[in-house]
């Protein structure tokens, strides 16, 4: 049987959503981050992993991190055109960090 979600389960969900915002070990991110061109992407990954304190691993790590996360959370709803855009900024991501790029087998 569904329970309906009352106005106090719901208030709390929404102050455990900012509790985990505000206390999170994640890094800042700029708005809008993943819908620019890939070097961008890059870059603005890079700048915010760079000033971040709140940071697990390497920087490198880290951002990459992020990116990955995007794409897998997104899912099948990512269209390809995008799924594509975010591949090439992993690939210009490694660039920026001065990384050896993948190559294709």
């Amino acid at each position: 049987m569904a329970r309906k979600k009352t106005a106090a389960r719901a208030r709390k969900g929404t102050q455990w959503v900012r509790h985990v915002a505000e206390t999170s070990n994640a890094m800042d991110l700029p708005p809008g981050i993943f819908t620019r061109p890939p070097k961008e992407i890059a870059r603005g990954l890079r700048q915010s992993v760079l000033r971040s304190r709140r940071t697990k691993g390497t920087k490198y790590q880290s951002a990459m991190s992020m990116l990955n996360l995007f794409i897998n959370r997104s899912g099948k709803n990512l269209a390809a055109r995008d799924r594509r855009r975010l591949e090439a900024a992993k690939d210009e991501l490694r660039k920026v960090f001065r990384r050896e790029l993948r190559r294709a087998a």
